[in-house]
């Protein structure tokens, strides 16, 4: 028995269940995962009938899921069941090649980069924020430091290490794109200036698309430079729809305001061009489903990509007993929001990088056909 096609109804119904509920698996279960870090956390990679996704496997709510994986075999497949019924065979990938290898003072390549989603490779450049060490302040979903603390990462990777890394996971794994994000390290460039550098240098050594993604910097000088860099598209992130959950939620962050973004994305579109500068919003905040789609639709209408995704409670931040979104509310935004995207004739697959084009959080792209 196989599982349904993502482009079908069921196919995609079953991954926004999945990113929904979560997936058990069994201690020793291997291939890709994340922990901790600046995002998406908690997570194991899977394939489903050809598509990549990535699904909750360490938050609470994943334990009581009524999905569960089987031990998977040499080859990495699994049987899926939800409520002891067979659904069909899932594969974990195995980890790439580039984990393996390590840089000339020890650093094994997978504390640099890691591999999201099927091809795209990630990397927190700074894995600090001047936020993060004040919970008055800081994002209240954010684990950026976990992975610091558990010694799963670095604190700041050097434009020398980004590009060696990249250049290994073309050539080793055949990754497509790269994401390069950032910790917020001060009020004016909010991280551009280190993006720029990382990405100069990154081109230098491979001919790698790039998406880089910081908080709006103040002078929107910043994103002609980041694109003269070698950026390939921009990612400012809302997080949520709405400047009272944004508050509530992210107070530090929430000073920059949704209007400011708004201007931001005004700014960053001549230079990246319609479709090339995303926001990731977190559905299941608090924001409602009209909430989401209102915001989405200016966006559209500003050439910026929502990318939704179900918010993932993360272990030991002070949501982590949130619950996530339903799927039924996942599938309320989600189905609209791809009509109107279609509509737009704006695509995740036109998308040169980021986690738009990657869209292993998120079934919105199912959603898009």
């Amino acid at each position: 028995m196989t599982i349904p096609t993502l482009g079908t109804l069921s196919g995609r119904k079953l991954v926004t269940d999945l990113q929904s509920f979560g997936l058990q698996i069994g201690e020793q279960t291997g291939g890709i995962a994340r922990k901790g870090g600046a995002g998406p956390s908690d997570h194991k990679t899977i394939t489903i009938a050809g598509q990549t996704v990535m699904v909750p496997v360490y938050t609470s709510g994943a334990r009581h899921s009524p999905f569960q994986a089987s031990p998977p075999d040499q080859h990495g497949a699994s049987t899926l069941l939800r409520d002891g019924q067979t659904l069909g065979t899932i594969h974990f990938p195995a980890a790439p090649r580039f984990y393996g290898l390590s840089t000339a003072d020890g650093i094994p390549y997978w504390k640099i980069a890691l591999l999201h989603g099927r091809d795209t490779l990630a990397t927190t450049v700074h894995q600090t924020c001047i936020r993060y060490a004040d919970r008055r302040t800081s994002c209240q979903f954010c684990a950026i430091g976990q992975s610091l603390e558990a010694d799963r990462t670095i604190a700041y990777k050097t434009p020398a290490q980004l590009a060696e890394v990249a250049k290994a996971a073309v050539e080793l794994d055949g990754v497509r794109d790269m994401v390069l994000t950032t910790g917020t390290p001060n009020v004016v460039d909010r991280g551009a200036a280190v993006l720029a550098e990382s990405a100069r240098a990154i081109r230098a050594a491979v001919d790698l698309p790039l998406q880089v993604q910081c908080e709006p910097p103040r002078d929107h000088g910043w994103f002609q430079r980041l694109r003269d860099a070698g950026a390939d598209s921009l990612g400012m992130h809302l997080e949520a729809a709405t400047q009272a959950v944004r508050e509530k939620i992210m107070p530090g962050k929430a000073t920059v305001s949704v209007d400011r973004y708004m201007d931001a994305f005004a700014s960053a579109v001549p230079v990246f061009g319609r479709g090339q500068v995303n926001t990731y919003i977190l559905a299941g905040l608090g924001d409602s489903a009209a909430d989401i789609l209102a915001l989405a639709e200016r966006l559209i209408a500003l050439g910026v990509y929502p990318f939704v995704v179900p918010f993932v409670p993360i272990s030991g931040t002070p949501l982590e007993n949130h619950a996530p979104p339903s799927a039924d509310f996942m599938k309320s935004v989600l189905a609209p929001l791809g009509r109107m995207l279609r509509e737009a004739n704006m695509k995740s697959t036109d998308i040169r990088a980021g986690c738009g084009r990657c869209g292993a959080c998120s079934s919105l792209s199912a959603y898009e056909q």
